[in-house]
């Protein structure tokens, strides 16, 4: 895979596990009274405490392997059934935006950027294709992709109240459920990805015997 197709793979799987349409409503209902200026800074902290957390994620992936003796085959199986269980409740209709009370004055790192933003499906996500990183042009892709997704939430919840008064809430529920899929999808080809080397393992080891 070169680095462009490595790239846009990146894209699309964190952009559709952030789901900014679902944050939207949690951004709008936090920063309702609040100033467009107000709401820009709070969604930009937002959105950059998420890129720490997910960079730091990323850097230390490979040394978090080695630690606890993981192998990448074996943390995308995990990660893939991480994304079943993420996007299985989006598709039925019972995935519920939560936000924190009592966040206090400024909401920007919780509840929106931990855990809403960067959240546990955003960090396995990002661990998963730092793995997958064969050069460092797919390095380079991959985070190039992160700016972009994370760039794009920003624009989103700028956007969010007339986004949400225009689509209404059968329009949310729908995109919800459409990113639920992709990111079920997704999730699939991450164990069938996972599984393969096993299998091939097993099966020489088979022939060998």
């Amino acid at each position: 895979m070169n680095a462009l197709s490595f790239g846009a793979l990146c894209f699309s799987s964190l952009f559709t596990v952030i789901d900014p349409f679902a944050v939207a409503p949690v951004f709008t209902t936090i920063t309702q009274g609040r100033s467009r200026e107000q709401a820009r800074r709070i969604a930009a902290r937002a959105c950059l405490a998420a890129l720490g957390v997910l960079v730091v994620f990323a850097v230390s992936g490979v040394t978090l392997f080695r630690l606890f003796g993981i192998t990448i085959d074996a943390f995308r199986i995990g990660g893939g059934i991480v994304f079943l269980l993420i996007g299985l409740p989006m598709l039925g209709g019972s995935h519920e935006e939560k936000a924190v009370e009592g966040a206090g004055q400024d909401p920007s790192v919780v509840p929106l950027g931990v855990p809403l933003i960067g959240g546990p499906g955003a960090i396995t996500t990002i661990m998963l294709l730092m793995g997958q990183s064969t050069s460092s042009l797919h390095t380079t892709a991959l985070f190039v992709a992160l700016f972009a997704a994370l760039g794009a939430t920003f624009g989103l919840l700028l956007l969010a109240p007339r986004l949400l008064t225009r689509l209404g809430k059968s329009g949310t529920a729908l995109i919800t459920k459409v990113m639920g899929l992709i990111i079920v999808v997704i999730g699939v080809q991450f164990v069938i990805d996972g599984s393969k080397p096993i299998a091939i393992d097993i099966l020489r080891s088979a022939r060998v015997l």
